[in-house]
């Protein structure tokens, strides 16, 4: 199946559920708190979806029980909310949720800082961030995919931590996950050719340690192996004749 590349009406449709999907991290990252459960941050995400008008992606896709992906300190991704689960002071949260708007996705994901954390985790979240920004400049016409996951893995080396290489990135629009698959590292293979009308779920996720992971038992929530933090940092971008466009954002609100 060839990438798709987006229509005018379709990237429209897109930048609107970016948009609203900017509006639910930013909110969200207002709330999370001590004292609040991993499932609080779901339900309050989950709201802010549907009073907009949109429907969440994550709910129910593959079985998924829930709307937000909520990951605390060496969860990587997926991590299912819980009643149980406590978020404390010195996490770090990382958040991961999609919106459909009108039949079409935008993904995204943050890590927030929650109260007083050690500097080690302050620069991860950091230099997670950053990667995104340092891939996302070969997201461009000339380039191959591999060079967007080559840059990534480049700045998160050069400044001590690793890239998780079990987990990647993926093409978004009319379906959730759609190709190519976007490494997060130097991969042998260029990659297909970068085009005008993709959009691209580009997502670094970094870890403190070693870059090895483990599936716990619920067959969803993703940890490092050796314990560490991990961090992740994405957004929904569009391929343009020019610079990419980060879909994921709303006017007023720090990416």
């Amino acid at each position: 199946m060839p990438i798709a590349r987006k229509s005018q009406s379709e990237i429209e449709l897109m930048q609107e559920a970016g948009r609203i999907l900017a509006i639910t991290h930013h909110e969200l990252a207002k709330e999370v708190k001590p004292g609040m459960s991993t499932r609080d941050i779901d339900t309050l995400g989950e709201t802010i979806i549907r009073d907009y008008g949109c429907i969440p992606s994550f709910l129910n896709y593959c079985g998924y029980p829930a709307s937000i992906c909520v990951s605390v300190n060496d969860e990587v991704v997926h991590g299912i909310p819980s009643d149980k689960r406590i978020i404390q002071d010195g996490d770090i949260v990382s958040l991961d949720a999609g919106v459909i708007y009108k039949g079409y996705h935008s993904d995204a994901a943050r890590t927030l800082i929650v109260g007083t954390v050690s500097e080690e985790a302050k620069r991860l979240v950091e230099v997670t961030r950053q990667s995104f920004f340092e891939g996302i400049r070969y997201a461009r016409p000339g380039y191959h995919i591999s060079d967007i996951g080559r840059a990534i893995q480049g700045y998160v080396e050069s400044n001590g931590f690793s890239v998780v290489r079990d987990l990647v990135g993926h093409g978004v629009g009319r379906r959730l996950h759609e190709k190519p698959d976007i490494p997060n590292f130097a991969d042998r293979k260029k990659g297909p050719r970068i085009k005008p009308g993709m959009t691209l779920a580009i997502e670094p996720m970094v870890n403190a340690g070693e870059y090895d992971v483990v599936w716990l038992e619920d067959d969803w929530t993703v940890v490092t192996e050796d314990g560490s933090l991990s961090a992740h940092y994405e957004n929904t971008i569009l391929v343009t004749n020019d610079e990419p466009v980060i879909l994921s954002r709303a006017e007023g609100i720090e990416l």
